[in-house]
């Protein structure tokens, strides 16, 4: 009793220390776990929270948070029917008790329940804790002592973690396990052990993929990274053949992969990451009303079991940082980034290769060591299971429209997969949709015919103190993944290539089918701001201006044509009013009120056409297929003719058809294309824009109607070429 009571004591002081000292960063989608337990709480299922290691800190965070969320506390007795445990905790770990037990004391009593009492279960839900996230084998002392890495912390090393690392804490409650799956599991694939064995090993292998996915796995330092590859086979051959083919001595090829691999090689460090989040949040505050993400919970749990490779599009050079920021406060570990060799800077070079980016030419050509050398490095960076990212558009667009694919890292990366990977690789195609550029100046300059400017991130700061920093929204958006392993078996390529300067067939196949799927995957992720809109319909009418209820009457036109045919459901569309949107493109100063004709008017502010044609071309592939429709429905050679026949109409879109999937990266084949082409004519019948009878389709002749019809196929004209 006394015992009980100095817990209960001593929990309680730990609580009121931890309030003040500690807030901590709850990751995941916590919403789902909430109403997961909230179910099973009113089925009276009993929770139990799973942890690895044995810290009444860590638990008393744990239940803090059950608290906050009306949760089943965590300290409150677990209770079943005929048997009960003193708290809801299981701890991993062996108790200090019996340190030669296999497995914890309690964990056999709850099996041992279960098994009988088979109308019974128990909902475990793993916890993971952090303090700080530095991977583990960082050069500095202090970092490995102070932040969360793969061991488990002695009491002073949690204390410093406490004291140091309080404002930097993360809390992950992950995805709901049933304790009867797992016996049952148990029983069927490893029969001769006891159950609670594959119990342990199935729950601390769960713990290993949470952590290296918001760790990333362990690293070596800088110059251990090098040396290593100076010696793999693949290096070594390679410096052998460059001093043959050059004439020149081993020991002086070698210096020159060193060189290289010097040029190359990230210096992954967590202080430089922790600067960056800091400054970066600082950053966004000043420049954007919030940064909106969408569909990342899916790259939480692809992170536990397969290779991530994070390929966005490429609009500014804001992206390099966005997305690292954006994964990092989302609690898993930040991409290795490939980064042009012409941001290598003094001081700027350092910061990007302590935030985990490395060097790449943009030309490999006629130098063999150098090829062989980055291969290994990233081959290197794989087999570590380390998350990539790179621009699979090789360079930033100029005309918001997708690059087509540049495909060496790619080819890198399924190359090196084959060698021999532990893990799968998913492929993330990712959207970055901005409503205001902070090159935009720049953009408009080499848009108007000027040489393009070497791209520097100096350049970019000397830009943002230029300009007044009001750039409204950006998202991001997280495409459908892309799985490699899947287009592989499709194209019979075998398990295991050798490394060969020149890819069999089956592999070219796959990387040009990788790198498309990529590109539509982005567009299909593809966030329609209130800018897009405002962009779209002003740039569609032949002044650049329109009366105000005009630009309300297509805004509604518009919106309710990409709500009707919806191009994917993980389309994100503004959700603000048409009056709120308009508003919106004047605060940003893209566009402005005139009076004209006794009436008010919307225009294009001066010198913002190029850029709002930008951002008009985002979404040009998510209206181009109904735009090809009121084309072909608007352009009869003769005014009186009011009438297309269906036939006519489908062998014109389907003739027309692949010339716009492989402009625009459109997501539907060709023989999916009658049923969209259906489904639009059946949205222009319900706005009353035509009328079909049997199979012909007639066109409504009211000059308000064919306006609006006009309007669409206005789209098509202004864009069909480029």
């Amino acid at each position: 009793m006394a015992n009980n009571a100095y817990q209960k004591f001593y929990r309680q002081f730990t609580k009121k220390v931890l309030d003040k000292i500690v807030s901590p960063q709850v990751l995941g989608d916590t919403q789902a776990l909430e109403n997961t337990i909230k179910e099973q709480n009113a089925k009276q299922l009993p929770i139990c929270y799973v942890i690895q290691d044995n810290s009444t800190s860590n638990k008393v965070l744990i239940d803090n948070e059950t608290e906050k969320r009306g949760l089943h506390s965590a300290f409150s007795t677990l209770r079943l029917k005929d048997h009960q445990e003193d708290d809801s905790f299981l701890v991993l770990e062996a108790s200090k008790t019996n340190a030669s037990a296999y497995y914890p004391d309690k964990l056999i009593r709850l099996v041992e329940y279960l098994l009988k009492h088979p109308e019974e279960d128990i909902l475990f839900v793993p916890v993971t804790i952090l303090w700080g996230r530095a991977p583990e084998n960082e050069d500095s002392w202090y970092k490995a002592l102070m932040a969360d890495a793969w061991t488990k912390p002695t009491g002073i090393k949690q204390a410093l973690n406490i004291t140091l690392y309080g404002r930097e804490n993360y809390i992950e409650f992950h995805q709901a396990i049933s304790l009867r799956v797992l016996i049952n599991s148990a029983l069927e694939v490893a029969p001769n052990f006891a159950p609670a064995h594959y119990v342990v090993k199935q729950l601390n292998q769960s713990f290993n993929q949470y952590k290296e996915a918001i760790l990333g796995p362990d690293i070596s330092d800088r110059r251990n990274v090098i040396n290593t590859l100076l010696i793999s086979d693949v290096i070594k051959e390679a410096v052998l053949t460059e001093s043959i083919h050059k004439k020149i001595s081993v020991q002086h090829a070698e210096d020159l992969a060193k060189k290289y691999l010097d040029e190359i090689v990230s210096d992954f460090s967590y202080s430089t990451l922790r600067f960056a989040e800091i400054a970066l949040t600082k950053l966004w505050t000043q420049l954007y009303d919030g940064i909106q993400v969408h569909n990342f919970e899916v790259v939480r749990e692809l992170a536990k079991d397969y290779e991530i490779v994070y390929t966005p599009c490429h609009r500014s050079h804001i992206d390099y940082l966005l997305l690292s920021y954006v994964i990092y406060k989302r609690g898993l570990m930040v991409p290795h980034i490939a980064a042009g060799i012409n941001l290598n800077m003094p001081v700027v070079g350092q910061l990007m290769r302590g935030a985990g980016a490395y060097f790449i030419r943009r030309s490999f050509s006629g130098n063999a060591l150098y090829t062989a050398v980055f291969k290994e490095y990233v081959h290197s960076l794989l087999s570590r299971n380390t998350p990539l990212e790179y621009f699979v558009e090789g360079g930033r667009s100029r005309t918001g429209l997708l690059l087509p694919a540049k495909k060496g890292m790619l080819a890198m990366t399924i190359q090196s997969h084959l060698r021999g990977n532990s893990k799968p690789i998913a492929f993330i195609p990712t959207y970055f949709g901005y409503e205001k550029l902070i090159e935009g100046s720049s953009y408009i300059k080499e848009l108007g015919g000027q040489k393009k400017q070497a791209e520097s991130l100096f350049g970019l700061l000397k830009s943002i103190q230029k300009i007044e920093k009001v750039f409204g929204m950006v998202h991001v958006n997280f495409g459908e993944p892309v799985f490699l392993k899947e287009i592989l078996e499709k194209n019979h390529v075998p398990e295991h290539v050798s490394s060969e300067e020149e890819l069999p067939d089956p592999v070219k196949l796959t990387v040009n089918e990788v790198a498309n799927d990529i590109l539509k995957n982005i567009n299909k992720a593809a966030v329609i701001n209130p800018v897009n809109l405002i962009a779209t319909i002003l740039l569609n009418a032949p002044t650049h201006a329109l009366a105000e209820r005009d630009v309300l009457l297509r805004l509604e036109q518009f919106r309710n044509l990409l709500k009707y045919h919806v191009y994917d459901e993980r389309i994100q569309i503004t959700a603000l009013s048409n009056h709120e949107i308009i508003q919106y493109a004047i605060k940003l100063k893209q566009v402005e009120f005139i009076e004209h004709d006794n009436e008010r008017w919307l225009k294009v502010c001066n010198q913002q056409e190029a850029l709002l044609k930008y951002f008009s071309n985002n979404i040009l592939h998510t209206l181009i297929l109904p735009a090809l429709i009121a084309h072909i429905l608007t352009a009869q050679s003769e005014p009186q003719i009011k009438k297309i026949s269906k036939d006519e109409l489908f062998n014109a879109a389907l003739q027309q058809y692949p010339e716009l999937q492989k402009m625009y990266f459109l997501k539907w084949q060709a023989d999916e294309i009658s049923v969209e082409i259906k489904h639009i004519l059946d949205y222009f019948v319900t706005e009353k824009l035509i009328q079909i009878d049997n199979q012909t389709i007639l066109i409504d002749q009211a000059d308000d109607t064919l306006r609006l019809l006009k309007a669409f196929a206005h789209l098509y004209t202004m864009n069909s070429t480029h």
